[in-house]
């Protein structure tokens, strides 16, 4: 049986993202046994869904597990799947579709390592539960997306002080919000965790226009920045979970 798998990202002008992008593919080939991995957008730049399912079909491929690369359940993972959906009429080769990264233990290990590096490379030395948490994700008017980020914070609040999280934007607590809420927390230490999958514009601009002037204004005592969640082997074998759970499933 031959297989082909294809990543869908929501998409970004950002060449980090694609650079990320093709060595996340690159390992999911050699770890996953895939004939090819690749990846395509659903918004922003090409190449597209429908561009990425035409160029794996015409690989000599037996089945195409179609992955949607999205940190939350939500209106854009939707249309990338009814999307995706629409090719199986046209087609011989069995596509399966994943669930999304979403409401998986994987994420609450990698928000903690994010954590934990933060403050290994700024040599903190504080115990854990001395340690005050806020997370920041991009914000949905879907409550699913809502529950899914409230999964990972509950998952690694017993192992700080004080865990909360807020939203770049669509959705409250903002930004401003969120800090606000950490300084009457008056913590001895921050970590601020960039819960986004790729070093795109928000990561790299969007969020500090409104994180910089609030923690000006909060004025607290150390704020660490973690990196976002990137390129990361367990990253990579959650999205192989993910196929094998359809392609066994099926």
């Amino acid at each position: 049986m031959k297989r082909g798998l294809l990543l869908i990202d929501r998409g970004s002008r950002e060449k980090e993202v694609k650079e990320e992008l093709e060595v996340i593919c690159k390992k999911i080939k050699e770890k996953g046994n895939y004939e090819f991995s690749n990846y395509c957008f659903l918004e922003v730049i090409p190449p597209f869904i429908e561009e990425g399912i035409n160029q794996s079909l015409t690989h000599d491929i037996d089945e195409l597990t179609i992955v949607p690369y999205f940190l939350y359940p939500g209106k854009k993972i939707k249309a990338a799947v009814n999307e995706s959906i629409g090719f199986q009429e046209k087609t011989d080769v069995k596509l399966r579709i994943t669930k999304p990264m979403s409401m998986h233990k994987t994420m609450i290990e990698l928000v903690n390592n994010r954590i934990t590096s933060a403050l290994s490379e700024n040599s903190v030395n504080l115990p854990k539960n001395s340690v005050d948490v806020l997370v920041i994700g991009h914000g949905s008017k879907d409550p699913n997306a809502r529950r899914s980020m409230e999964y990972v914070i509950d998952g690694i609040k017993p192992t700080y002080r004080n865990v909360s999280f807020c939203f770049l934007e669509i959705e409250e607590p903002n930004i401003k919000q969120g800090i606000m809420k950490c300084k009457n927390d008056n913590p001895e230490v921050l970590v601020v965790v960039f819960y986004f999958l790729h070093e795109g514009a928000h990561v790299k601009r969007d969020i500090y226009e409104d994180l910089n002037p609030a923690l000006e204004e909060a004025n607290l005592q150390k704020v660490l920045i973690t990196k976002h969640i990137g390129i990361d082997d367990k990253m990579i074998d959650l999205i192989i979970e993910r196929t094998k759970e359809v392609e066994v499933a099926n």
